[in-house]
This record gives C-alpha cells, sequence and structure tokens, in this order.
C-alpha cells in the first residue's frame, strides 16, 4: 500500500501551490518523518517527475474536465490530489486507474472538504473513462 507515500506526495505537492516549486528541504523531512521506504521515496520521485514533464498537459485535463471551475479557481488541496491521481492514471501503467480514484477520494476526506471527494472522483472518472474509450 501507498496510502503514506500518497499523503506525503499530497502534502509536497499542496506546499508546492503556494511556494511555485517542491522545497528539497521539506521533501526529505517529510520523507524522514512519514518513515518512507526505498520504494515509497522512488514512487514519489517518480510521481514528482513525471508531474514537472507533463504539469501543463494534467493542468488542461483538470480544466477540461471541470465544469464548475477553472483550474485555476480550484481549491489547492484538491488540486493538489487531481495531479497526482491524473499522473496515476495518465502516466503509471502499473498502478489501476480505480486504485487512484480510490486513494484521491480518501485523501480528499482526509484533507478538503467535504464535496471535495466527489468533486475529485467525478474528473478521475471522466478521464479515466475517456482514457480507456481511446
Amino acid at each position: 500500500m501507498r496510502t503514506v507515500a500518497r499523503e506525503t506526495l499530497f502534502k509536497l505537492i499542496f506546499s508546492s501551490q503556494f511556494t511555485g516549486n517542491v522545497e528539497e528541504n521539506l521533501k526529505k523531512s517529510l520523507y524522514k518523518t512519514d518513515k518512507l521506504t526505498e520504494d515509497d521515496v522512488n514512487y514519489c520521485e517518480r510521481l514528482l517527475s513525471l508531474m514537472q514533464e507533463h504539469e501543463e498537459s494534467l493542468l488542461n485535463e483538470i480544466d477540461s474536465h471541470s465544469t464548475l471551475f477553472p483550474e485555476k479557481r480550484i481549491f489547492p488541496a484538491d488540486k493538489s490530489i487531481l495531479l497526482i491521481s491524473l499522473c496515476e492514471i495518465l502516466y503509471c501503467e502499473d498502478i489501476p486507474d480505480k486504485v487512484s480514484m480510490n486513494e484521491a477520494a480518501n485523501i480528499a476526506s482526509a484533507y478538503s472538504s467535504a464535496k471535495s471527494a466527489s468533486f475529485i472522483t467525478g474528473i478521475l472518472s471522466a478521464v479515466s473513462e475517456s482514457k480507456n474509450n481511446v
């Protein structure tokens, strides 16, 4: 289970929404504090790299599937969760879409508003469906 690694990644991405980048000292501190295994650290580094590489297309996916708000108006916690899960759904074939969606809903329930889990799940479901119908 990568639940703790995903939560650590969420904290890093959430922080970067305000600073503009992932702070190296924060990353090292969270990896240590959250007691991530080597596999967990590798997962986080892989996702951070993929998110950086595909940032524009990930933001465009959020924009095109969010009917209520443009990407720039989405709550930073929700946007952070969406970036992680979209990255998994679109670029990590070894992670089932349903796992990404379930983990995203769980993180949203813990760290965001009451309506966030369903909002996030709706966007992720739409992306997953369109990916699988291509």
